[in-house]
């Protein structure tokens, strides 16, 4: 049988972006009336960041049209601990260490600091060069994209990709680069990535693809990006958009099994007892791959911060295994993509509706005859259609006869 956790234990979530606020709402829905303390890196309250590369740095949401509950935060009767890292984990005295020099001690706890952004090896010192993954950070980025006249965007992901859209619609001279052959290759595959890539360049965005960065150029500010290749991008601020590691760093003498990411099952629960992760920082088991894996999407965050809201309730009593289908979706200039599955896994693909090239299209993946993914660009029923396919293992010769 199951246990049921005692209201008297107080729950400790570490990390208050997207996983944290949507387990402790869970927490609230189950009945769940003792204390949450909820410890967060940051000195703003909870936001939604995908507006960050998009609609706040284009000025067209302000601050306030960010948050991640529109009526506040007061009916869920949380001890916000803004601006306090986890700083350590004690599963034995079961208590946390915090940057502030307390501690908090836990009957439960989530896990959910979420990532840090990479940066490169050098350039951190000049003014101008910017990453993007805070409030903070958006707000400083904004303020140098005001002044600035030429962009160059390291790194053609969707977060490089959505930042040079947006800045170009600002009116900034925007450049990519990206090592890899071309934009967004890990998300959406090589054919797909190329239509993208061609859409930036009719926007007037330059593309550098298949070369490296050298180094930042400038002194005191940044003016220039040095690329593998002998040349030389004028730049007036750099982002760097180069992906992102799980914030674990800080639960390395804990016990816990490390392996790209906090290792869960499929229900949160670590090899700690009543302790469970969630969001950018966790690596879950997906049955349906048969291994661990660590998604970095905001459908993801929330679904696993449900099921592992109810993990550390029941304790260890049974909870139905997550068996979500990753989704994805992006907005660039005026196209509206959505993502499911794994499209860049796939060796096959072919488009049901639409033309690559044409204003809307559904394009699905396969590898050795399964349907393993599928890209939509403003196609949202079609892609919703496709995450339950992709739910049920179908072939991609019967998900195309779905289309036909």
């Amino acid at each position: 049988m199951g246990r049921r956790m005692k209201v008297s234990k107080r729950i400790v979530v570490a990390g208050a972006s997207l996983s944290g606020v949507r387990a402790i709402e869970a927490l609230r829905r189950e009945g769940y009336g003792g204390e949450i303390v909820a410890l967060s890196a940051e000195k703003d309250m909870p936001y939604d960041r995908p507006p960050l590369s998009k609609q706040f740095l284009t000025g067209k949401f302000e601050e306030n049209q960010i948050s991640l509950r529109r009526n506040g935060f007061d009916d869920l009767e949380v001890d916000w601990r803004l601006g306090v890292r986890a700083q350590a984990l004690d599963p034995a005295k079961r208590v946390v260490s915090l940057s502030d020099g307390g501690s908090v001690e836990y009957g439960g706890l989530l896990i959910a600091t979420g990532s840090s952004a990479r940066s490169l090896p050098f350039g951190g010192d000049l003014a101008g060069v910017h990453l993007l993954r805070s409030l903070e950070d958006a707000r400083a980025l904004k303020l140098d994209l005001a002044k600035a006249r030429r962009l160059v965007v390291i790194g053609a992901g969707f977060i490089g990709m959505e930042v040079a859209a947006s800045a170009r619609s600002l009116g900034l001279e925007v450049a990519v680069v990206e090592s890899l052959s071309t934009p967004l290759l890990r998300g959406l595959g090589q054919p797909l990535g190329e239509v993208i890539g061609r859409r930036f360049e009719d926007h007037g965005v330059l593309l550098h693809c298949g070369v490296g960065v050298e180094a930042l150029v400038g002194e005191g500010h940044v003016s220039g990006v040095a690329l593998s290749d002998g040349r030389q991008l004028e730049a007036d601020a750099v982002v760097v958009g180069i992906g992102a590691s799980p914030a674990c760093d800080w639960l390395a003498d804990s016990g816990l099994e490390l392996s790209q990411g906090v290792r869960c099952d499929a229900t949160g629960a670590t090899n700690l007892p009543d302790v469970a992760a969630a969001g950018d920082v966790a690596c879950w088991f997906d049955p349906r791959q048969g291994k661990p894996v660590r998604h970095e999407h905001w459908t993801s965050a929330v679904e696993q911060a449900e099921v592992a809201a109810r993990r550390l309730l029941v304790g260890t009593g049974p909870v139905e295994d997550l068996e979500a289908i990753a989704y994805v979706w992006s907005d660039l200039f005026e196209m509206r993509l959505a993502m499911v599955g794994e499209p860049a896994m796939g060796d096959e693909m072919k488009i049901v509706e639409g033309e690559a090239d044409g204003e809307r299209f559904l394009a699905l993946m396969g590898h050795e005859g399964r349907l393993v993914g599928a890209v939509g660009m403003k196609r949202p029923r079609q892609v919703n259609a496709c995450r339950k396919l992709l739910g049920q293992g179908v072939s991609l010769a019967e998900a195309i006869r779905e289309f036909s």
